[in-house]
């Protein structure tokens, strides 16, 4: 973790919010009343209390909400109002699940959960038949409908619309806590489009590294959204997934900056992480002919962009040059795999100023030293 993250505060997670909901749910539906805290055990064994932020109870139901604190992490579920509304099951069907407003549902194969559930993910689906457990025992018969206010509209700042979760978020955590900026909800999201593209068939996709290069690589080659996947600064996050879980064909596209990023070694390409080396920019033109006057001017350029611009004024592809290292640096994270793998660097205005075609990641020079 950086230094300067080490005192923010954590959050806790939609499924530990949604385990805490139907505990305290599941309490007024067999006694009456709502515990004025509610405590749930995570996954490492923690016992974090929550306080009632909804309560009501009806005829043949009780629903209790928890409003999502995700701590010092700029999560688009802080605030969230998560709601459990639990009901008596049928006699040995055990704890069903139903998405409720704002909790989308699958619709597409690949994800850890079958087409047509709720998109409660399998670890807080455990928390919360635990938290049950401790209420109801180990055998009780329940319906559990979870519901995010506003979870719809939220939804779409996620990327549940293009792994094929409609109609809300997804209730998510794999430890209960939110641990401020460890981007892990964006890597997992990031595993989970390969999952999805893979289980269609798909057999080329592309990460990108923004919108621009997004919208550039589709141009580019045609593809449907379902074969896109939004990997961000997680250039390695999302190769070594694919080492694991291949797919034949794979295209990197990002823009100038980070894509010289990955050519000089680095698998996050985010700013915080490191700049690019206009000097090492500067070399590989060098390299491709510049003089010593542009050689001067790209090391000292205020930004990539303007450097790429000086070598393209003095007729220099460092584009060319910038792929094929960037190139090398993927095809390292794959780990000499068969995989087909291609890089594109384009410009802010999506214009494309560098290539390395497709060819196997197994013959790097990386992998074969």
């Amino acid at each position: 973790m950086d230094v300067e993250c080490k005192n923010l505060r954590r959050g806790w997670t939609t499924g530990t919010c949604a385990a805490a909901a139907s505990k305290a749910a599941c309490c007024a539906l067999l006694s009456g009343e709502f515990p004025s805290l509610v405590e749930v055990t995570l996954p490492g064994g923690q016992r974090p209390s929550f306080a009632l932020a909804l309560e009501e109870r009806g005829e043949g139901f009780a629903r209790a909400g928890v409003v999502k604190d995700a701590g010092d992490d700029p999560d688009v579920t802080h605030g969230a109002l998560i709601m459990s509304t639990v009901r008596r099951g049928q006699r040995g069907s055990g704890i069903i699940f139903k998405a409720g407003g704002g909790v989308g549902t699958v619709t597409r194969p690949g994800l850890p959960l079958p087409v047509g559930e709720p998109a409660i993910n399998p670890v807080p689906r455990k928390m919360i038949a635990a938290a049950l457990a401790e209420v109801a025992g180990p055998k009780a018969d329940l319906e559990v409908e979870i519901s995010v206010v506003d979870g719809e509209r939220l939804a779409e700042r996620t990327l549940n619309p293009r792994l094929g979760i409609l109609g809300g978020i997804s209730i998510l955590g794999t430890t209960g806590i939110v641990i401020p900026f460890s981007c892990a909800a964006w890597i997992h999201s990031i595993w989970r489009g390969i999952d999805v593209a893979r289980a269609a068939g798909i057999t080329h996709v592309a990460g990108s590294t923004g919108s621009t290069s997004e919208k550039a690589v589709a141009a580019h080659h045609g593809l449907q959204e379902i074969a896109l996947i939004d990997m961000g600064d997680f250039v390695g996050g999302m190769l070594k997934y694919l080492r694991s879980h291949p797919v034949p064909r794979v295209t990197i596209a990002g823009g100038v900056a980070k894509m010289t990023k990955l050519a000089q070694g680095m698998l996050d390409v985010h700013s915080k992480r490191g700049l690019a080396d206009l000097q090492a920019l500067s070399a590989l033109a060098r390299e491709a002919g510049a003089s010593d006057e542009v050689a001067h001017r790209i090391a000292f350029a205020n930004t990539v962009a303007g450097a790429f611009n000086e070598a393209e004024a003095a007729g220099l592809d460092i584009g060319g040059r910038v792929a094929d290292r960037a190139w090398e640096t993927a095809a390292k994270a794959l780990g000499g795999s068969d995989i087909a793998l291609e890089i594109l660097v384009f410009d802010r205005e999506g214009r494309l100023r560098g290539r390395t075609p497709f060819k196997p990641a197994g013959h790097s020079h990386a992998s074969s030293s």
